[in-house]
């Protein structure tokens, strides 16, 4: 049979159509036969989650795509945050208004604890959010994660406290996303596994900054989200 025959098929099987060896009647939108679906693929890598091998490849990984990248230490997360602030467009050459960021409602207070006195930080809450004019007015917004997956160079933010609802980390022009070593898992199983603990949260997978290309395949930066993403990965104490 043809691929898309074979594709068909198990589809009838699983919704338990006639002409699959079941008698059900079956039709889209029935409950799905219990038939066995197999799993051949890999479901965890060879290497620990947060080994020094699986945030080598992150690394390797989210600088193909373009991101900044730089590993620090949880003492030292607080000034590498403020360093990234200090750097952004226009941060040194225009003074006529101070830098403006974005925070989620339950990141730690004390990641930003370094940032000087002419940094503005607003905090985005369920009972006070930004609207969209708002966040694009903001220089960047810094934020947490969920979990990361080394093979594939992705970062899942999933909507936690400290990583805000979607529009926080999708409209500012510049993402700075802070991931422990810790979160840092080598396939996609083991990530999926991770997010599965909270199926009902509206999830945001990033693999570098946004980009597309055209037919011409000219790369244009910042069409689906922020141009650019600075990464701190964070090593254990």
């Amino acid at each position: 049979m043809s691929a898309r025959e074979e594709v068909l098929q198990r589809i009838r099987a699983a919704l338990g159509q006639p002409g699959t060896g079941t008698t059900a009647a079956g039709r889209v939108g029935t409950a799905p036969a219990a038939v066995e679906v197999p799993r051949e693929y890999r479901t965890a890598g060879d290497d620990a989650p947060g080994s020094e091998a699986v945030v080598e490849q992150l690394v390797d990984r989210l600088e193909d795509y373009m991101a900044h990248v730089r590993q620090v230490s949880p003492d030292e997360l607080p000034a590498a945050i403020a360093a990234l602030v200090a750097e952004l467009p226009g941060a040194e050459t225009d003074r006529s208004a101070p830098t403006a960021l974005v925070a989620p409602s339950g990141l730690e207070a004390g990641w930003l604890a370094a940032l000087t006195d002419d940094v503005v930080v607003h905090r985005d809450t369920p009972e006070a959010p930004l609207t969209a004019g708002d966040l694009d007015a903001l220089d960047a917004v810094v934020t947490a994660a969920r979990v990361a997956c080394s093979e594939t160079g992705t970062i899942v933010l999933d909507g936690e406290p400290d990583q805000g609802r979607r529009a926080v980390s999708l409209v500012p022009d510049v993402h700075l996303c802070v991931v422990r070593t810790d979160q840092v898992v080598q396939t996609v199983p083991e990530m999926v596994r991770r997010l599965s603990a909270h199926p009902e949260r509206p999830q945001t997978w990033i693999s570098g900054p946004s980009a597309t290309s055209d037919i011409e395949l000219d790369r244009v930066e910042g069409v689906h989200g922020p141009r650019t993403l600075h990464v701190l990965l964070v090593s254990p104490r």
